[in-house]
């Protein structure tokens, strides 16, 4: 299964295989690929082994990261026949895979959005910006959550990472995606993703 741009686009999302369904039984952290060059690991962050509060029912409705300026409410992504996700339609606003973890739930739920369109930068044009630190924050039932960048990774559609990118997680942790690297013209979409990671941030 992919991520796929939308048809007869100009612009890409991701070509990636979409994270394990909602309820999947998480792995200890310890069996979780290490961070190497610079990858994070997708393991919880010690941070919230018990610390992290419990998260709200219902779905995430908006998405913001302060340092690049996004702003976006969320809409639920599906995939199609083909089990490639469907993109957001509208190129402003980011999605959230609502096949699997939603944010605050145990396991990496995934944040997808366009780079750009044909008329300029698109919802998460600057993701590649985020430094680990930062902070991602998502409306859920009334709620902010608030979860800290903890590394990024760039790689190619081709080789991609899957079981360090949707590997189980025993915490609540994010995966933004987008698409990077050069645009090919012929297929009509980015040759590489970025792909930030982010753990949820413990009760103060």
């Amino acid at each position: 299964m992919a991520l796929c741009l939308a048809a007869g686009t100009g612009v890409g999302l991701a070509a990636t295989e979409p994270p394990p369904p909602a309820g999947a039984d998480p792995t200890p952290a310890a069996a979780q690929p290490p961070t190497v060059a610079g990858r994070p690991t997708a393991g919880r962050s010690p941070d919230c082994a018990t610390g992290c509060p419990a998260a709200p029912r219902g779905e995430p409705t908006r998405v913001r990261v302060p340092r690049i300026g996004v702003d976006s409410p969320l809409t639920a992504l599906g995939l199609d026949r083909a089990g490639a996700l469907v993109p957001p339609t509208d190129f402003d606003l980011a999605g959230w895979y609502a096949g699997g973890p939603a944010p605050g739930d145990p396991g990496p739920a995934v944040l997808a959005g366009h780079l750009d369109s044909r008329h300029g930068p698109a919802v998460f044009a600057r993701l590649g910006e985020l430094r680990p630190g930062d902070t991602v924050e998502v409306r859920r039932g009334g709620q902010w959550l608030s979860f800290r960048v903890t590394g990024a990774l760039r790689t190619r559609k081709d080789r991609f990472p899957t079981s360090t990118v949707y590997g189980p997680t025993p915490g609540a942790e994010l995966r933004l995606i987008t698409c990077g690297g050069d645009f090919d013209r012929g297929r009509r979409h980015y040759v590489e993703n970025v792909v930030v990671f982010a753990v949820a941030e413990p009760t103060r």
